[in-house]
């Protein structure tokens, strides 16, 4: 017993094995990638801490203290943990219903859930969960993102948006007037950069500054250059500055989130949309990663890891965290090769705050929500859309559900709408598959001595709760059944308790009707199934076969001598 529990709490970071053998050119490989990554996540973990409702170096936090935590702890190589946009949406209804600092104390809750699954080997779990609801709620997510950042890269004067996608429109439709060209500018300005700074910079083969600006991320070259046209010209447009204050300079002092018991006792359900958003978007990033670097990683330490970052991260006023396929790509192909690429990543970005924070007053919020804007278009899969057609009923309406419902409501009803509609899909399937085919027999076997039919069925693919009916079909009330039925189930891969109920329900009817039934072949699981419910015991030894031909045999030698 104690062995066991020992096997479920299994605790080895990848960090311990990558560190085996580590040379010199590994850790350069790894210092060069984390500068990189670093500058990619310095504007992002500002943007989506702005956009998930709190201060933008709660963003940074997050990615310092989590990113930190899921490289050193996590069960992938490669994967850079932070803020990520699939959390977006979320946190920002948590903080608008309940406050910042119960959105703090889901999330140290959501990390402790995330732990557990970790510990009790649920990650791979994960897995099951279709295509259709992971593309589905991911374009959902990117619209809420596009819309969200409306207002900032327009410059409208709003003071607090809503969280319902409904009344954001409403919201920007109104104050529509108020938007201000500056920021417009700055924000079509700031999409052009982006859209166009890889393909230019790539290109130009000329000085050594134009070389270093092909390796500078267009999302620096935006805030860099944004800002110091904001600061140069004085444009009259909302900063970081003007909104949020100076940035402060590296990490606050650890401490308890203020919550009271009242409204804490309300968050069970946006702490299991964030324990089950995490572990989904970092599983979903380490199978990125995986098919990058030709590796698999430990789903069940990943999540381990993962619930550690989201409950030490909000005692330093960090959000959610998990695994972001856009910076671990980075890594990958910027030439990381262990966890110290990560940790290094957490390393730069702490220093950069610690040097460059007075300056980020500047960086006006248009250019934010123009990167966030660009992350939202490359987020959502807008490709599957037009290729709907080609998918089943099922994957349609799994998918388009799950969409919709993350717009319109949120992502944890949409992922449990997209689930439950998934089962019924998945249920019915099964059913459909399941046939009940009648089998031909032997002139001399068709009819009894007495008079009375024999009739062989052969039951192919589930006999469970959403097949049962056609089981059924053959004991229908106020019919006279044949003398003597044979069910062939050597095509039957398992039968659940209402398969069983159904055989229960066959039997008791032939028994009235004093008349016979023969099981033939059942396999291994319904055989088991079968004995274990006393059924086999009920039916007797001498009504169960191994092959057709056996029970056709028994069937000619008793020539209509017949026992039920």
């Amino acid at each position: 017993m104690a062995e066991s529990r020992l096997r479920y709490l299994r605790f080895k970071p990848r960090l311990v094995t990558a560190l085996r053998g580590y040379s010199r050119d590994d850790f350069f490989a790894d210092l060069a990638s984390g500068i990189t990554v670093a500058i990619i996540a310095l504007p992002l973990a500002m943007a989506f801490g702005i956009a998930s409702g709190v201060r933008p170096e709660q963003g940074i936090v997050t990615a310092i203290v989590a990113g930190f935590l899921i490289s050193a702890l996590g069960g992938s190589r490669v994967q850079i943990g932070g803020p990520a946009g699939a959390f977006v949406a979320l946190l920002y209804s948590i903080a608008e219903k309940y406050g910042v600092a119960n959105l703090l104390i889901a999330t140290m809750m959501a990390g402790v859930l995330l732990f557990a699954m970790g510990a009790l080997r649920m990650g791979s779990l994960i897995r099951y969960i279709p295509v259709a609801i992971i593309t589905g709620f991911t374009a959902g997510i990117a619209v809420i993102i596009g819309i969200s950042q409306v207002r900032d890269f327009l410059g409208i004067e709003v003071e607090k948006m809503p969280a319902n996608f409904f009344s954001q429109l409403n919201v920007i439709a109104e104050n529509l007037e108020t938007a201000n060209v500056y920021a417009i500018v700055i924000g079509l300005v700031s999409l052009l950069i982006i859209m166009v700074w890889p393909v230019r910079s790539s290109q130009d083969q000329g000085s050594g500054l134009r070389k270093l600006a092909a390796k500078l991320p267009a999302t620096i070259a935006v805030l860099g250059l944004s800002g110091v046209a904001v600061w140069a010209l004085q444009l009259p447009v909302e900063t970081l500055g003007t909104r949020f204050g100076e940035l402060p300079r590296g990490l606050p002092m650890p401490a308890l989130p203020r919550f009271d018991w009242a409204t804490a006792q309300n968050l069970f359900a946006p702490t299991i949309a964030i324990a089950l958003l995490g572990a989904i978007e970092s599983l979903l990033c380490a199978r990125v990663a995986d098919n990058l670097i030709d590796e698999r990683h430990d789903p069940n330490q990943e999540l381990m890891a993962q619930g550690i970052a989201n409950f030490v991260s909000p005692f330093f006023g960090g959000i959610a965290a998990t695994g972001t396929i856009a910076r671990t790509v980075t890594n990958v192909k910027s030439g990381g090769r262990t966890p110290i690429a990560g940790i290094i990543h957490a390393a730069v970005l702490f220093l950069i705050v610690l040097v460059l924070a007075p300056f980020a007053r500047y960086v006006p919020l248009s250019a934010l929500a123009a990167i966030l804007l660009w992350v939202a278009f490359n987020m959502g899969n807008w490709r599957e859309f037009p290729k709907m057609q080609q998918f089943s009923l099922a994957y349609r309406a799994t998918m388009l559900t799950t969409f919709v419902l993350t717009v319109a409501l949120d992502v944890a009803v949409a992922v449990q709408a997209g689930l439950i509609l998934a089962c019924l899909f998945f249920i019915y399937r099964m059913s459909a598959l399941t046939r009940v085919d009648k089998l031909p027999m032997p002139p001399a076997l068709a009819i009894r001595a007495d008079g009375r039919r024999v009739e062989a069925w052969r039951v192919y693919g589930s006999l469970f709760f959403g097949s049962v009916t056609k089981v059924e079909a053959l004991a229908e009330p106020g019919t006279e059944p044949p003398g003597a039925l044979v069910l062939e189930l050597h095509q039957v891969i398992n039968i659940d308790n209402t398969g069983l109920e159904a055989l229960e329900h066959l039997l008791a009817h032939m028994r009235r009707h004093n008349a016979r039934l023969i099981l033939v072949a059942p396999n291994d699981q319904p055989l088991n199934m079968l004995r274990r419910g006393g059924f086999l015991e009920r039916l007797g030894k001498a009504h169960l076969f191994e092959t057709m031909d056996a029970a056709l045999e028994a069937l000619r030698a008793e020539s209509g001598r017949f026992t039920p």
